[in-house]
């Protein structure tokens, strides 16, 4: 049972597109790195699991782009916490498969 979702989108301050791109890339290549369940989607990428390891992957999001070259980066961050358990990515999106 996960207690946590987040959904982050990063958006490195480079007008390059082939720069923004290998630098999301590289976050999500990260988060895959975590062994957490994750899904991306167009717009942002969608991590299950419990708070504080979500927590430690939304800032270290952060400073990926500033180590590849980022002046700066945006992010936009949802989180759903529930200590007895969130729906997973699986129960809400399975059904319009």
């Amino acid at each position: 049972m996960y207690t946590t979702s987040i959904a982050i989108q990063v958006l490195p301050d480079i007008t390059e597109i082939d720069k923004i791109c290998a630098i999301v890339d590289s976050v999500i290549e990260y988060i895959a790195s975590t062994g957490c369940h994750y899904v991306v989607g167009p717009f942002e990428t969608t991590v299950e699991g419990d708070f504080e390891p979500l927590m430690a992957i939304i800032k270290r999001c952060q400073e990926i782009p500033i180590e590849q070259g980022a002046p700066s980066t945006k992010s936009y961050i949802k989180i759903f916490h529930n200590p007895n358990g969130v729906l997973t990515i699986a129960e809400k999106i399975d059904k319009f498969k």
